[in-house]
């Protein structure tokens, strides 16, 4: 229950609340971008009779299907001390070294995307952005791995949030992105043009932090199991 709670509200919450004010301040300021009542209901209804009947399914057919936990190798009943580490093998250098190769995969594709969206051009190359995702999950994949591996290197075992924080660190290159672009790029000025572009965009790359973060992580998971069923024991 604590699993499907949080799975429905890990980003149903922050979206929900942001979507609450922004709504609000385009209601104050009178403008068509505020969503009316009869939407407000039907996105309602839809989340209480389609998304929330699903999530409750799929937390049934995940919960029988599950197995018993089983080491890949045979373990010691008390975990090993983590020794002292440098700096740069920090939870935060780590993102930092992560999230570069991700982004510098999307930053060209990020341009025409943002002119798309938040200005007048009309976006075509639908097959070259999907190119450019199955890369950036690829990427991410591989630098959570290689990142996980240099971190058991040092015997640091550690690693489950470890690699769902490189995994998603891109998401946070992807808003410092946005920061550049509203300051360097747009043409919007006035507090509901930037609540707008950072609340949403806020949302957009939030998402993009967890599924980036799940890839590293279920990357990471594969690969340490594989590392350790190879690992033979007397």
């Amino acid at each position: 229950m604590k699993n499907l709670l949080l799975t429905g509200g890990l980003y149903l919450g922050p979206l929900f609340l942001t979507f609450c004010f922004l709504n609000s301040v385009a209601v104050f300021y009178g403008t068509t971008a505020a969503l009316p009542i009869g939407g407000i209901l039907i996105l309602s209804l839809l989340w209480i009779f389609l998304a929330s009947p699903s999530l409750l399914l799929g937390g049934i057919v995940g919960k029988n299907r599950a197995s018993d936990f089983e080491a890949p190798c045979k373990t010691a009943k008390s975990p090993r001390e983590v020794p002292q580490l440098r700096w740069y093998r920090g939870v935060v250098p780590q993102m930092a070294l992560a999230g570069i190769l991700p982004f510098s995969v999307v930053y060209v594709q990020l341009y025409y995307i943002f002119a798309s969206v938040w200005g007048h051009r009309i976006y075509s190359l639908y097959g070259i952005m999907s190119v450019v995702f199955f890369l950036l999950l690829i990427i991410t994949a591989l630098v959570s791995v290689a990142l996980t591996y240099f971190q058991l290197a040092v015997e640091d075992h550690e690693w489950w949030w470890r690699s769902f924080l490189c995994g998603g660190s891109t998401g946070l290159f992807i808003y410092g992105y946005c920061i550049y672009y509203y300051f360097e790029r747009s043409d919007m000025t006035g507090f509901m043009q930037t609540s707008f572009f950072f609340g949403y965009m806020a949302c957009v790359c939030y998402g993009i932090f967890l599924v980036l973060g799940s890839v590293g992580f279920r990357a990471s998971l594969l690969f340490v199991r594989y590392l350790y069923a190879a690992i033979k024991c007397d």
